[in-house]
């Protein structure tokens, strides 16, 4: 059998889109892809992203909000920065992991009525989906270019 390909996600607060990503990538990749996620600045996991993710069916009640200094001697083949927070703060990754660059709107500072603010998560977690259920065939070619 194949080793999984070990993937860190990470975006600024580890609260919502690298969350939702690991999910993503355990849910529809494990067999693939061994999907951690961390943030610059961990805030916690956002209990609107784990409404979200359980809407679509995937479990990240259990995941938690790390730092990316959380995972020492881990060799990464690819750091996917989240945002453009992230890609800032860590431009350059220790060993070997290649680096892509996919930002997503953070759902986090969406405002307006519940609903709307839910839509916002909702529209991120579809748009998170897209992106990792092309991995992880996708990722040498956005190794260090924008794939906006």
């Amino acid at each position: 059998m194949k080793t999984p390909i070990r993937i860190l996600f990470l975006c600024t607060g580890n609260a919502c889109r690298s969350q939702m990503a690991e999910g993503w990538a355990r849910q529809l990749k494990g067999d693939l892809i061994e999907a951690f996620s961390a943030g610059i600045k961990p805030i916690g996991v956002s209990s609107r992203a784990v409404k979200v993710m359980a809407e679509a069916g995937v479990d990240i009640s259990a995941q938690t909000s790390n730092h990316i200094n959380d995972f020492p001697g881990i060799d990464f083949d690819y750091v996917v920065t989240l945002c453009d927070n992230a890609r800032e703060q860590c431009p350059v990754f220790p060993g070997r992991a290649k680096l892509v660059h996919r930002p997503f709107a953070d759902p986090y500072f969406a405002q307006g009525t519940e609903e709307q603010i839910m839509d916002a998560f909702r529209r991120t977690r579809d748009e998170i989906r897209e992106f990792v259920e092309n991995m992880p065939s996708i990722l040498p070619k956005l190794t260090g270019a924008d794939s906006k």
